[in-house]
């Protein structure tokens, strides 16, 4: 294997990478104790709860269970979809959209039905928003570190064989290791920004689900979506490496404070 005794990790691979984990746990845990400390009466746990159950079942257990069929799985339909980056980026906020914020709806109109405050809307996105980061992007901060910790012994085979690579996946693992490899402090900054946006999201699209439903007004489940989809448009496009990474930063930044600036003028015409 070749390609893997070419990779060199960088001198600030190691020490970006442990910033970066401490900072992912940091940064729902931080939001947390911050609106829970402001809002102590006024907010309920169990909205935190329901806002990373909510994540878990309608991102990572429905919306996969459809990207398995559409995308994952060899069949014409997924063909169809992997052949056109329109299509395909398409897909792929729409999916986001629409399955994050029916999913946003529903339990905060049918199933938390109590102690129904502007200040467990905020909850809530804090709870869908943090999972994300604890549940899916901080094991993949600790699988590079990982890897780069055993790649900068300098045992090859030893790496290899510790991160169970084989000639069979070798091809697959190798994206994912060069990743780690050229992790430095400018993708540390770019990472811990980008969730520091994608939280702002999820509490801003919460306020504004949580609006239309305590006031029966259908139009802010499509308005979230929409604004979802957007946000979604250019990391789409990135994945298929139509655009480059700066700019996905910047789009992110201009639709994070859209959905924020809506959210805070719905968040104070709701009462206290």
């Amino acid at each position: 294997m070749t390609e893997f005794e070419k990779i060199v990790i960088g001198k600030s691979s190691i020490p970006s990478l442990i910033i970066t984990i401490i900072l992912m746990v940091a940064l729902p845990v931080a939001f947390f104790l911050y609106w829970r400390r402001k809002h102590k009466k006024q907010t309920n746990i169990s909205y935190l709860i329901a806002g990373a159950l909510g994540f878990i079942v309608s991102a990572r257990m429905l919306e996969l269970g459809v990207h398995y069929f559409c995308i994952i799985a060899d069949n014409p339909v997924s063909r169809f979809i992997n052949g056109s980056t329109a299509v395909y980026v398409l897909y792929g906020i729409i999916m986001a959209g629409v399955f994050e914020e029916c999913g946003r709806h529903i339990v905060l109109k049918y199933i938390m039905k109590k102690n129904r405050t502007r200040e467990n809307a905020v909850l809530y996105g804090i709870g869908h928003g943090g999972i994300e980061i604890l549940a899916i992007l901080l094991p993949t901060m600790i699988t590079y570190l990982v890897i780069a910790v055993l790649f900068s012994q300098g045992d090859v085979e030893h790496a290899l064989s510790s991160l169970k690579i084989t000639e069979e996946n070798a091809a697959a693992a190798l994206p994912a290791i060069q990743a780690a490899a050229a992790f430095d402090y400018a993708m540390m900054a770019m990472n811990v920004i980008e969730r520091l946006l994608t939280m702002l999201l999820h509490i801003g699209l919460t306020v504004i689900v949580y609006y239309g439903v305590i006031n029966a007004k259908k139009i802010y489940l499509p308005m979230a979506v929409l604004l979802h989809m957007l946000m979604d448009t250019l990391p789409a496009l990135y994945q298929r490496g139509a655009v480059p990474l700066w700019s996905v930063e910047i789009w992110a930044t201009v639709w994070a404070a859209v959905i924020v600036f809506i959210a805070g003028k719905l968040y104070r015409k709701m009462k206290p």
